[in-house]
């Protein structure tokens, strides 16, 4: 992942929350960027396929900046994300297996909430709110964790430690929700 522009595990810039942006004023900026997170999963949709959707944050293309890009696992339009923030998890909780493209080799159970709002902003300075369910709920929160300058080992319950990928393929746990 290093080699498609991706800020690896232990790079400073991952553990620090990003600046959010000023909409409209720096509309520009904001499309630069998210032009630029589009072009990453691009390079990184060339060499590995993601049947569980992906997102990638600007902070692991080097730029600390509040904007995420999430592809949903069907054939759904992308999330586009600025400015984001979680304003209500459910009580109802779930454990999947995630990964990341900061660290591609590991995989961990983290647990998450079933549903999330999200508060986000548009180029235009609007402010919307969507709530995200599931699998594109996990996808979300992984993505506005890094804007805040988590990764999802903080996340993990205690005594649980990641796996090397090889050992997760072995599992063939898929996300299950019922």
């Amino acid at each position: 992942m290093r080699d498609l522009g991706v800020v690896q595990h232990g790079a400073g810039i991952l553990t620090e929350p990003a600046r959010a942006f000023d909409l409209p004023a720096e509309r520009d900026e904001a499309e630069r960027i998210v032009d630029e997170l589009f072009a990453a999963i691009e390079r990184i949709g060339q060499v590995h396929p993601f049947a569980k959707g992906m997102g990638i944050a600007a902070p692991q293309i080097g730029i600390a900046r509040a904007a995420a890009v999430v592809l949903p696992p069907d054939d759904a339009p992308a999330v586009i994300l600025l400015n984001p923030r979680i304003t209500n998890r459910s009580g109802e909780m779930d454990e999947q297996y995630e990964g990341c493209l900061s660290f591609f080799d590991v995989r961990g159970l983290v647990p998450r909430p079933l549903k999330i709002t999200v508060q986000a902003t548009v180029l235009t300075g609007e402010t919307t709110t969507t709530e995200y369910e599931r699998g594109l709920a996990r996808l979300i929160h992984h993505e506005i964790d890094h804007l805040d300058g988590l990764l999802y080992t903080a996340r993990m319950r205690n005594g649980v430690d990641p796996i090397p990928v090889e050992e997760y393929r072995q599992t063939g746990r898929a996300w299950a929700y019922e």
